[in-house]
């Protein structure tokens, strides 16, 4: 086998061959940047994660909580903040039946408030008296319950309550 000389080899290239690799190659690495930086957070979806409202809910979501992006996750009814997150909002959960845990009241929005299990940086609030109800998960290092909620809770309101938190004072007897 005989060999081209390299001036030979040079002429007999496409003259776009160039242009493209490096365009393509600057494709990449844009792509990679831009992906980089937003990681997927992966959310268990919750049982009625499909229900119609969960949608409804998720498209008045705020894109931002106090500074922090939405971002992308893995599941329907689910949505995060924060990198490190934040917050993170599944809609669909398990309403919660009566209880004695702590409830709160945010904007209209009454949320069942108390400490994630095994997990003592995250706090859990889940509201109370809606259908579908909505599981918030707040990193308390990172951000404060009530300004979480107070983002989120305007959403909520805007479907009316089955029922509303009662405390002691409040019943009867």
């Amino acid at each position: 086998m005989r060999s081209r000389p390299a001036s030979t080899r040079r002429l007999t290239r496409s003259p776009h061959r160039r242009p493209l690799t490096l365009v393509a190659l600057a494709t990449v690495l844009t792509g990679l940047a831009v992906t980089g930086c937003a990681r997927t957070v992966i959310v268990e979806p919750a049982k009625d994660a499909a229900n119609p409202k969960c949608a409804d809910i998720m498209l008045t979501l705020p894109e931002e909580i106090s500074g922090q992006k939405a971002r992308t996750t893995s599941s329907q009814g689910t949505k995060a903040w924060g990198d490190p997150n934040v917050a993170v909002l599944r809609c669909g959960v398990t309403p919660p039946g009566p209880t004695t845990d702590s409830c709160v009241s945010v904007s209209g929005v009454d949320w069942i408030s108390k400490p994630a299990e095994g997990d003592e940086t995250t706090w859990k609030f889940t509201s109370y008296g809606r259908t579908p109800a909505v599981e918030v998960l707040v990193n308390r290092k990172a951000e404060s319950g009530n300004d979480v909620l107070a983002a989120i809770s305007p959403t909520l309101s805007k479907f009316p309550p089955e029922t509303e938190c009662v405390g002691a004072e409040d019943i009867d007897g």
